[in-house]
């Protein structure tokens, strides 16, 4: 067989049944290989980054390996984007492109490009093939890169004769095996030891309890150890929507009772999270008065950004389950911290929603309470990026990590349509909803045909304030409410726009027609866009200044002189 029915045939080997991609001159001997693979779906996206968004969906919904297929040059640049979002999240994900064949590297030949330069700070790592007998073991070592320990994608660049080639040892090596990385057995009695000490422990937790497959055992410990707890954005459903301690988002936008437990705590518990600067704001000024005991499988992890007074290096449900069984035959004791944490939640939380005299216009907060409070609860959520993406981690209340997709460490616009494309390939049963702006919208439009390709059921919502919301927000508050480049009043009529692909779709303007809205939504049968038209002004509230701590929140009442000031 040649280079290219070898891939297929790893693709059946390793039960890969979906594949994201976009045909092209270089990678075409792979797609003349699938004429003969039937039971490998191959799902024609309409932009290169589509395919790789998709792929992304796919993996974060179902847990499973994306793979995601383009041709050189133009082709590949265009996944950039997509593997660079997979990268920040730690997403598994399998890249594939063509190339020109090997006597033309080098020689600037039509749709050229350095692929392995190009793509070395955005993968776990990349592959140039330029020996079709190495391919079998870089497949094998490729698939399960990216699977393993923290992962994240792997991009293997194939020139055009390498997938043309006969392979003289067509065999399937046996995939090594997974390396025990736990080094933490030792540092469990000292970790227990000080939660028993700790007068305020607080648990927070990240994207890595999804990442390591850890929900079920995390729950298990959150519920042993019964401790107020925050989250990052994509550690929210962590704790399921029930849990009377958990506090919600911290961070620049969470919510004021999770950064003020932050605050005030005296022992940290981070499990699966990075700290990032989203949600740690001015580092100096972070959980000044607690220790910190940090449970993450990555080393490269500990003490980055936060010196931790214990790690805990390993597997998350070993990991949890052990403490887990320590904490049930010697509970925790923290009542108190426990009840002013639950006030602080009660008076400054997401559970409380400002019943603003608005009249009959729609505010993006409470129509997303209110799509929370009516969605079934086989409901997964994708968000695009910007003042809809912080009212969904806000507001809605998920019951599992798995149901809320979302881009965080890159933060890519036009994440939304492309990821529910994947995510409902990977949960047929489940009801996809994407939730995008009228920005981040625009951005993979195109995707629109996908779904009407596939017959896919993904159900759109657009909360459409006419303006580049979040960028709008940040500079009437910190540059003196100069706008710039932020109008979008010349955006399309985006149920005719739908319309045109065939797709049903209405809007509202106004809270009386909320419900009607919602319930054509839930009714359709197949996809489905509700066009929202929410008020130009309304922001994310707290907001905390670049560059400054978490304690420092703005809310409405508390925004800054709207003197011109440099943001940090």
């Amino acid at each position: 067989m040649n280079g290219a029915q070898y891939i297929i045939q790893t693709f059946q080997r390793h039960q890969i049944e979906t594949v994201f991609g976009y045909p092209g001159g270089c990678i075409m001997p792979l797609y003349d290989a699938l004429v003969d693979a039937p039971d490998v779906q191959h799902v024609l996206c309409r932009h290169e980054q589509g395919c790789a968004l998709a792929a992304d969906g796919y993996a974060r919904a179902s847990g499973r390996l994306g793979v995601c297929i383009a041709t050189s040059g133009p082709g590949a640049t265009n996944l950039v984007t997509g593997v660079a979002n997979a990268h920040r999240d730690s997403v598994p994900m399998l890249v594939i492109t063509g190339q020109v064949p090997r006597s033309l590297i080098g020689t600037d030949a039509f749709q050229e490009t350095d692929v392995l330069g190009m793509t070395l700070g955005i993968v776990k790592h990349s592959y140039l093939v330029t020996d079709p007998n190495d391919l079998p073991h870089i497949m094998e070592e490729a698939i399960a890169l990216a699977q393993s320990g923290r992962p994240g994608p792997v991009w293997v660049d194939l020139p055009k004769d390498v997938l043309l080639s006969p392979l003289e040892h067509a065999v399937f090596p046996e995939p090594a095996p997974t390396a025990d990385i736990s080094d933490c057995a030792g540092d469990l009695a000292t970790a227990l030891q000080m939660l028993h000490q700790a007068r305020q422990p607080l648990l927070y937790s990240g994207g890595g309890v999804r990442l390591a497959h850890a929900e079920e055992a995390f729950k298990r410990f959150a519920a042993a150890a019964a401790l107020p707890s925050v989250a990052s954005l994509q550690g929210l459903g962590n704790h399921g929507r029930d849990d009377a301690d958990h506090l919600g988002m911290l961070g620049l936008h969470g919510s004021r009772a999770a950064n003020m437990a932050v605050q005030a705590n005296d022992l940290l518990l981070v499990i699966g999270a990075r700290m990032d600067d989203r949600a740690t704001g001015a580092l100096d000024g972070f959980a000044p008065h607690a220790k910190v005991i940090h449970l993450d499988l990555d080393g490269a992890e500990f003490n980055k950004l936060r010196r931790a007074d214990v790690c805990l290096r390993g597997e998350l449900k070993q990991t949890l389950d052990a403490l887990t069984q320590a904490l049930i035959n010697r509970p925790l004791q923290c009542a108190s911290w426990r009840q002013q944490c639950r006030d602080w939640q009660n008076e400054y939380g997401f559970v409380r929603i400002e019943d603003t005299d608005t009249g009959d216009a729609i505010r993006g907060p409470q129509f997303v309470r209110e799509l929370s409070c009516r969605a079934p609860a086989n409901t997964r959520i994708t968000c695009d990026v910007g003042q809809h993406q912080m009212w969904v981690a806000q507001h809605y209340r998920f019951d599992h990590p798995r149901q809320h997709l979302t881009s965080g460490g890159l933060g890519t616009m036009g994440f939304g349509l492309p990821a529910a494309i994947g995510a409902q390939l990977a949960c047929p049963k489940d009801l996809l909803i994407n939730i995008s702006g009228d920005g981040s919208f625009m951005m993979n439009a195109q995707e629109l045909a996908t779904l009407v390709r596939y017959r896919l059921p993904v159900k759109m919502i657009i909360l459409d304030n006419q303006c580049l919301g979040m960028v709008r927000q940040q500079q009437e508050l910190f540059y003196g409410n100069r706008e710039s480049q932020i109008d979008l009043d010349d955006n399309p009529d985006f149920v005719a726009l739908t319309q045109a692909f065939g797709i049903p779709a209405r809007s509202i303007r106004g809270w009386h027609e909320v419900d009607a809205g919602l319930q054509s939504l839930f009714a359709a049968q197949g996809p489905m866009l509700l066009h929202v038209a929410i008020a130009r002004d309304d922001n994310v509230w707290p907001i905390v200044k670049p560059g400054q701590s978490n304690e420092h929140m703005l809310d409405a009442d508390t925004r800054l002189d709207p003197a011109p000031e440099m943001a940090a």
